[in-house]
């Protein structure tokens, strides 16, 4: 008998270990993913400009870019759970970041527009399945610290990707010659990728079949719970109310709070921010639970009040705040997925919280960006009718956990 239980013990600490490595591998695919693309990102719309599209063109092309890849979340989503093909799917999305790249090749902006929206939806259908797969892994360290590790190696690459073009232009190289410098993280990529996929090739073997306080009660037999729609109302408002970085950065310029050279240093401290946060509240999840979502709204308040004031001071706790918030969206609201659905229907799932989020987004930008032109206050305002329902949203989330819980 104590012989079993050291065998017993000595495999799940195999277990354990083997999930952390993957999750470090998982990391570091998504460091040089975020290099690929962010770097990108960073100057898409200058060199767009250059090729001859207008800004309207721009505009279309990163909010269509947008719009698709988190529409195709929730396709790809569902098909990763009818086929169970999680890793085929994984593999084909990031297959596509190979798109960025190939845009030093052409000398037409409709090219590049179309390679630009190609990685959009590389990302779009890669997200849902790897995420479910992380899910699994993440069971034996600790979901919220599980999640938070792979966010802050991703938010490395964040930081990087963009610091290349400034290395490239510093040196009086041309958008050509950065993008080209980007099939090096782009091969990185896919190696370390299937690296991975070598050493875990079927993830949810790592998932215990003990279920999850979470998971207790969602009813597997069901596709989604009430709980996950709650949690799905209290993802749309919170995320609605979260002023983006690029209104934050308008203000900045044309107010003349922070210069035009520093704007993309205060972003790249909040990405150090984010990576930071998603560390220290991925271990808080994993000790306190669902409870934790509550700082999301509470975060988010604040800022619409610090960025838009003319004070440098407060630019910078602006980008800290902004970044923290990030690191939160990005860790425990993954994490919670896991916690809320069953393996079978986690994809689906992923997909579904996905396109909320990106929807929300969008919707809140948009309007938020509408009314910048009128009046700030009512930037503020919308903020706090957001981050309010979204508290009320929490607490039903709560209550509907309680009584899950109490009728499991």
């Amino acid at each position: 008998m104590k012989q079993s239980k050291q065998n017993s013990a000595s495999g799940l600490n195999k277990d354990k270990k083997i999930a952390l490595q993957f999750i470090i591998l998982m990391g570091f695919v998504s460091l040089f993913g975020d290099i690929t693309y962010e770097g990108a990102r960073s100057i898409s719309g200058p060199y767009l400009a250059m090729l001859g599209a207008s800004a309207s063109i721009v505009g279309l092309v990163a909010g269509l870019g947008e719009l698709i890849g988190y529409t195709l979340r929730l396709i790809s989503g569902y098909v990763a759970d009818r086929t169970k093909e999680y890793w085929p799917i994984t593999i084909a999305g990031y297959g596509l970041l190979c798109a960025i790249p190939l845009i030093a090749l052409t000398d037409h902006w409709e090219i590049a527009a179309l390679l630009i929206i190609m990685e959009r939806i590389g990302k779009g259908i890669r997200t849902p399945a790897r995420d479910a797969i992380l899910s699994h892994t993440t069971k034996q360290v600790g979901r919220g610290f599980g999640f938070g590790l792979h966010e802050a190696l991703d938010q490395i690459g964040a930081i990087i990707g963009p610091l290349i073009f400034s290395a490239v232009f510093f040196l009086k190289g041309g958008y050509r010659g950065g993008f080209t410098i980007l099939w090096i993280p782009a091969f990185l990529c896919i190696v370390i990728l299937l690296l991975a996929r070598n050493k875990v090739p079927s993830p949810v073997a790592l998932e215990t079949s003990r279920k999850t306080d979470g998971q207790k009660k969602a009813d597997g037999r069901n596709k989604l719970s009430r709980t996950f729609w709650f949690y799905a109302l209290f993802t749309f408002f919170s995320v609605a109310g979260f002023v983006n970085f690029q209104i934050i950065s308008y203000h900045f310029k044309i107010q003349s709070v922070v210069s035009e050279t520093q704007i993309p240093i205060f972003y790249a401290i909040a990405m150090g921010m984010d990576a930071l946060v998603a560390l220290v509240i991925g271990k808080t999840y994993d000790k306190v639970g669902l409870t934790t979502l509550i700082t999301i709204p509470l975060l988010t308040l604040p800022i619409p009040f610090l960025a838009f004031s003319n004070s440098y001071n407060m630019a910078i706790i602006t980008a800290l705040l902004w970044g923290a918030v990030m690191g939160v969206h990005e860790t425990i609201m993954r994490a919670a997925i896991a916690d809320l659905v069953s393996i079978e229907h986690r994809g689906f799932a992923y997909g579904i919280f996905n396109t909320i989020y990106g929807v929300a987004w969008f919707a809140g930008s948009t309007i938020m960006g509408f009314v910048y032109d009128f009046s700030i206050l009512d930037i503020i305002a919308f903020t706090v009718i957001m981050e309010l329902i979204s508290l009320i949203a929490f607490f039903l989330l709560r209550k509907e956990i309680l009584l899950s819980w109490n009728n499991a």
